[in-house]
């Protein structure tokens, strides 16, 4: 990753799209300090609540983690032991966290965690197995509820559920997230549905933030091309019928990357500029992106002379 820098605030929902492959769970773990031991951190900060969580040891950000900020992994049923009962995780998380709380104060604890997603707690004494695709998701969502943090990060916290099932969890987590008045970090590859439950959006791309501004405002009018791809390559239930966008090709090796701009591959607009010199930030208000050849004509004169 490199040159990934945002802001979110207490109360607000940011989405990180983008295909498979281009930084949006590297991010997460990285907030999280959950990175392969192989990673190398060559700068950088991530400031929660004052602090620099980059410069904590790892005892340090043990306390960190699940109660100032947690995470919702991909895959729930991985994320589930399936030889324990869903309860007794969810209380284990809590204790291992250190949550000062007697045994039967961290049952009913979960009990109202599990009220909170729409899960009975009567399911609290069941198995993984016992349990279809949506009740994981939300058993998942409770544990990273369990000891009150201010930032959860969902990972792709609808992935191999249906529409409906997905829709009613995206539902719930934006009302916990009113209710509790937390932040929430969605990461998706459908933009379409980060769209519906963020107030700002970020777009990756090979390992940067490509794009990022007010959720309203990249879907009006992107700017970078790549995110005008991937909101035209998802159907539309209302308006006209329109062929979908094809985006040819695949994300860069990271290891290798093409020189200038990382997308021109793949980009309908490139020119020689954008495959020698790497692009200027342009900005439109609170929105700008990475790109020599940026959609809005407001921003584009600024482009071609090279304005950060």
């Amino acid at each position: 990753m490199e040159n990934v820098s945002f802001e979110l605030a207490q109360g607000q929902a940011m989405g990180l799209v983008g295909e498979s492959g281009c930084g949006k769970t590297s991010v997460a773990n990285c907030l999280m300090r959950l990175l392969p031991d192989n990673a190398v951190l060559r700068g950088g900060q991530v400031i929660l609540h004052g602090q620099d969580i980059m410069a904590l040891s790892e005892e340090g950000i043990r306390e960190y983690r699940w109660s100032r900020i947690a995470m919702v992994f991909q895959a729930a049923m991985n994320s589930l032991d399936p030889v324990y009962r869903v309860g007794q995780q969810v209380v284990e998380a809590i204790e291992a966290h250190g949550v000062e709380t007697t045994l039967a104060e961290a049952r009913e604890r979960v009990a109202r965690l599990f009220r909170m997603v729409g899960l009975d707690p009567a399911l609290m004494e069941r198995y993984p197995h016992e349990f279809s695709g949506g009740m994981r998701q939300r058993a998942v969502i409770a544990m990273a509820l369990a000891c009150d943090p201010s930032v959860i990060i969902a990972d792709e916290p609808t992935t191999a559920l249906d529409v409906i099932v997905q829709d009613r969890i995206l539902r719930e987590l934006k009302g916990i997230q009113q209710q509790l008045n937390m932040a929430i970090i969605y990461i998706s590859h459908d933009i379409a549905v980060v769209a519906e439950v963020t107030d700002r959006i970020g777009v990756m791309y090979a390992g940067r933030l490509v794009e990022y501004g007010e959720t309203a405002d990249v879907f009006r009018a992107p700017l970078h091309p790549y995110t005008a791809a991937l909101m035209g390559s998802f159907p539309s239930i209302t308006g006209e019928k329109r062929v979908l966008a094809n985006l040819s090709g695949e994300p860069p090796n990271l290891i290798d990357p093409p020189p200038g701009c990382p997308f021109h591959p793949r980009c309908l607009h490139a020119t020689d500029r954008c495959r020698t010199e790497f692009p200027p930030r342009v900005s439109l208000g609170s929105q700008w992106a990475d790109c020599w050849h940026p959609l809005s004509g407001e921003v584009s004169d600024a482009a071609k002379e090279g304005v950060v």
